[in-house]
Parts: structure tokens; sequence; C-alpha cells
């Protein structure tokens, strides 16, 4: 069903040797699962500006670490608009297809990475997205960060005096006699 080879967006991906259509599981992210605290121990030399990793955060307490006993699942390139989704059950996880997926297409999933507050200022380009996609936000993080601007001051608005409604006299009814 799938291939892995040279990829436009990054390295390498995953591509669709056949028609997959809309809603087929198309395999399992395998690897290593290990805890958080592993993980951060496995990367702790890693290059900060090198946004190159194979970790699928399942929970709380689950990483799996494709680097280590991972499958094709690992070369699947992110995309803000993929055609793929990640499907956590059962502390497992899955990639389905979103939509139907022609031969020769290639796989991908938007990765959604948290952002955390020990970010470097510039994390965002250290993530930054390739896709190319319409709806690209810029960065493989969610959500995308917003420019911090200011709140322009509006002016104070006064209500419009409206003129008073005068009402029309009462007709006076008459009564007959």
């Amino acid at each position: 069903m799938i291939r892995v080879r040279k990829s436009r967006v990054h390295g390498k991906g995953v591509f669709a040797t056949r028609r997959i259509r809309k809603g087929t599981r198309v395999l399992e992210y395998l690897g290593d699962r290990v805890s958080h605290a592993e993980s951060d121990r496995r990367y702790e030399d890693h290059d900060a500006n090198d946004n190159h990793t194979f970790l699928f955060i399942v929970d709380k307490g689950i990483v799996i670490d494709a680097g280590v006993n991972g499958n094709e699942a690992r070369f699947i390139n992110h995309s803000c608009d993929g055609n793929c989704e990640s499907v956590i059950e059962k502390r497992r996880v899955f990639i389905e297809a979103l939509r139907t997926i022609e031969p020769g297409e290639e796989l991908s999933y938007d990765y959604q990475i948290g952002r955390d507050p020990a970010d470097p200022p510039n994390v965002d380009e250290i993530y930054k997205c390739l896709c190319g996609s319409a709806k690209c936000r810029g960065t493989m993080l969610w959500p995308a960060k917003r420019p911090k601007t200011r709140p322009k001051k509006r002016p104070k608005k006064r209500p419009k005096k409206r003129p008073k409604k005068r009402r029309a006299p009462a007709k006076s009814k008459k009564r007959r006699a």
C-alpha cells in the first residue's frame, strides 16, 4: 500500500503505491515505548536547532521513539493540510486516511507539535513548515504563534443622541349615543 522514498517536502517520505480510500487505517506508528524522562535523556545532547525527531507523544506517560525499532510511519512528513491523521487508541498510534489518496501521492498529517514556555525565541524558525499547502500556517507547531501586537485604543464612542420621538396626541374616541 505504501513505499518510502525521497520526498520533495523533507528528506524521506511515504508514498501510496495504490489508491488508499478515505478512512483506511494505513499503518501503526511503531518504536520503543518509553517515558518522557527517558525520551528527554536519549536526546539531551540533541542540537536544539534541529527539528528532526521520531518521537510521538502518546499521553502523559508514554512516548514512542520510532528512531529505535520504528517502521515506515516515522517517515510520514508534516502538512498543515494533510491527507492523513494520527489516531490514538488504547495508547497505540495509527495513521488513517482523511480522504482518498491516489497512487504516487505522498502521505502527510499535521504533527501539531505543542509549544512549551521554555521554547527558544526562534522556535517557529526551527520548526518551519515546508508543506506548501494553501492552508500552511508556517510552522509545525500548534497553535501557530500569533504576533504580539498591542490592541489599538479605540476612541470612546459617545452614544448618538436620538431626538425624542414625540407621540401624536391620542385621538379622542367619541361615543355615539
